[in-house]
């Protein structure tokens, strides 16, 4: 019991440092599930609860306008036109992830898919990167419901495991013209819906899977990626306004090659599940 909670406080903390970066927490938490031995079926239910503890860390960290936002919707046609951006913006993942959900799961979730996922996600942050960029949209109030729809197009993309649902919607914003800080923000707004739907889905689905001797080592997971989480969106925020992408475009890359490479030198096998 004791290496599962240290195994636990691992996923927690990987979880949540991942999931609002543009490096995919969904990778990250394949990948190393694999190397750390846990990949039963514990193993992915314990995922989508420490997913919701991310996901809760963004709400936290927004309270004050989330608040705002659900107690004047009716009322403030600001917070008004948010909302309806973000339920277009949901849309898209929603509908394809229902319908391909079962698809994913069982061809694209391996490290070798998300590894090559990494590195071409890496490779198209960085061009994105080098084209001049002026960005027409400062804030994520002035997003409008024709470019609402296209981020959530571009959010999309991130059911193939590996691509990083925030990266997606991050780099997409960048090319439709939003600001860094725009972009990551609505990047964390949006999360808030598709990550909350996804949860709840996934737990109905895995339902049977859900034992009360396992609440302890879910409890570790779920508090580590909260706080983890918390840190991880502030210090991404203040990152976001004064850097580029770069970064973590190199991460990646870097990062799938060394999967990649130690699958072709044989010195992990990732096509086995380890006992």
């Amino acid at each position: 019991m004791d290496a599962l909670w240290v195994v636990a406080l691992i996923l927690g903390a990987l979880e949540g440092l991942t999931e609002f970066l543009p490096v995919s927490s969904t990778g990250h938490l394949i990948i190393a599930g694999h190397l750390l031995g846990w990949t039963d079926d514990t193993s992915k239910v314990f995922k989508i609860v420490i997913q919701l503890g991310a996901v809760l860390a963004v709400c936290w960290a927004y309270r004050r306008r989330l608040l705002h936002l659900l107690t004047h919707v009716r009322t403030d046609p600001v917070e008004r036109r948010l909302a309806i951006n973000l339920l277009i913006a949901f849309v898209p993942a929603a509908v394809l992830g229902v319908l391909l959900h079962h698809t994913i799961k069982a061809l694209l979730f391996g490290p070798i898919t998300v590894a090559a996922a990494l590195v071409a996600g890496g490779v198209l942050i960085l061009l994105i990167e080098r084209r001049p960029q002026a960005p027409s949209v400062g804030s994520i109030d002035a997003i409008d419901a024709r470019l609402a729809l296209k981020l959530g197009l571009a959010q999309a993309a991130a059911l193939f495991p590996g691509v990083s649902r925030s990266g997606a919607t991050i780099v997409g914003g960048l090319w439709l013209g939003l600001s860094r800080t725009a972009a990551a923000e609505f990047s964390f707004f949006l999360a808030m819906p598709t990550m909350f739907a996804a949860t709840a889905y996934d737990l109905l689905k895995s339902r049977e899977l859900l034992h009360a001797a396992d609440l302890p080592v879910f409890a570790v997971g779920f508090v580590t990626a909260f706080v983890t989480g918390l840190l991880a969106v502030r210090l991404f925020l203040a990152w976001v306004s004064r850097n580029s992408f770069a970064v973590f475009a190199w991460y990646r890359i870097g990062f799938g090659l060394v999967v990649l490479l130690s699958w072709q030198l044989g010195w992990v096998d990732w096509a086995t599940s380890p006992s």
